[in-house]
């Protein structure tokens, strides 16, 4: 379990790490096919749609966002492994429309793991929990052999401000608020066909908390939004495109990537999740002609991803505007019109 310094590699001690290690889209529907908790007229986001969190409404003011997420190590670095993990399990608070308030970490580690390891992961949830706005305030531990860290999140919406997946409209405007292409990152690290400067471009990204990009979309009003992660950026459009009864036209040419990820989509480097991803979207996303690579990028599960963003078109200017102004990356990626499906050009 050593390494030349004597320090765990944590991605030794995992099969999959990040959101990769997600359980097939496809598979995952089957099972919840048909199942639906008591009916509730509090309950506003469930499973009847599906979405990125379950809301629960208090009264007329608050809404209460529940979600969880948690996966084996996608770095070595524990700090890293422990801010990215937090990050890609508030992000879903922030995807609802809603502000992080209490967290509770899920944890699984081998007992050969040194204490100042766990440690580091520990603290870095926490740090990236109060920077979310929220508080970490204790959790449940477990042996595996397998690392595995998460949080379980509450946060606060407005019952009238949820922003769900299923409210894409004919004539959006769809946008993408951090580049793709971590999985690529990260399994061409691990194979040493990716260097340092990649896998720290990779690393930023998945630390950063959509938090910024959620205030600014606050202020501008979107119809849909989802984060990005572990199905792709084709797995994500489709079911926006489902849940809402509409087709969504992606524009590949303006897919954003971490620099070095097209690289390695070029030269083979896939996830274990791309094929999965391919199963649960493939179906419904119609990409003829597009070349090898970028559609490797739109079906490479992403780890703490950006948010997807159906605006309306007359508000699009605005919102990357405000975007610029504030110096957080957007890009524009296609666009919603009448029909069905996932169309890239």
């Amino acid at each position: 379990m050593g390494t030349e310094t004597g320090r765990v590699k944590l991605t030794d001690l995992a099969s999959c790490g990040g959101c990769a290690a997600k359980y097939s889209a496809a598979r995952l529907e089957q099972l919840l096919r048909g199942f639906l908790p008591v009916e509730e007229d509090n309950l506003l986001v469930g499973l009847a749609p599906a979405d990125d969190a379950a809301v629960y409404r208090l009264d007329d003011e608050r809404a209460l966002i529940f979600t969880l997420d948690f996966f084996p190590p996608v770095v070595d670095d524990p700090s890293d492994y422990g801010a990215i993990a937090a990050t890609n399990a508030l992000n879903d608070v922030f995807a609802m429309g809603g502000t992080p308030l209490l967290a509770l970490s899920i944890a699984a580690f081998p007992e050969e793991l040194p204490l100042e390891m766990l440690g580091e992961i520990f603290a870095a949830a926490d740090a990236q929990v109060r920077a979310a706005g929220g508080l970490l305030a204790g959790g449940h531990t477990i042996r595996d052999s397998e690392p595995k860290y998460g949080l379980a999140v509450v946060g606060t919406v407005h019952p009238d401000g949820i922003w769900p997946k299923n409210g894409a409209r004919p004539g959006d405007g769809l946008f993408l608020t951090k580049p793709l292409g971590t999985g690529l990152i990260m399994t061409g690290y691990k194979r040493r066909l990716a260097g340092a400067m990649q896998l720290e471009r990779a690393v930023h990204w998945m630390r950063t908390l959509n938090k910024a990009a959620a205030e600014v979309l606050r202020g501008v009003g979107p119809n849909a939004v989802t984060d990005v992660t572990g199905f792709g950026l084709f797995g994500h459009a489709h079911e926006m495109a489902e849940r809402s009864g509409v087709r969504i036209n992606l524009e590949s040419e303006r897919f954003p990537a971490i620099d070095g990820a097209l690289d390695l989509a070029r030269n083979g480097v896939r996830t274990s999740g791309d094929p999965r991803n391919r199963d649960f979207a493939g179906p419904h996303v119609s990409a003829n002609g597009l070349n090898e690579t970028l559609e490797a990028l739109g079906y490479d599960p992403q780890t703490a991803g950006g948010l997807l963003v159906s605006i309306p078109v007359d508000r699009a200017v605005a919102l990357e505007a405000e975007f610029t102004a504030k110096r957080l990356f957007i890009r524009r990626i296609g666009r919603v019109e009448e029909g069905a499906g996932v169309v890239v050009e």
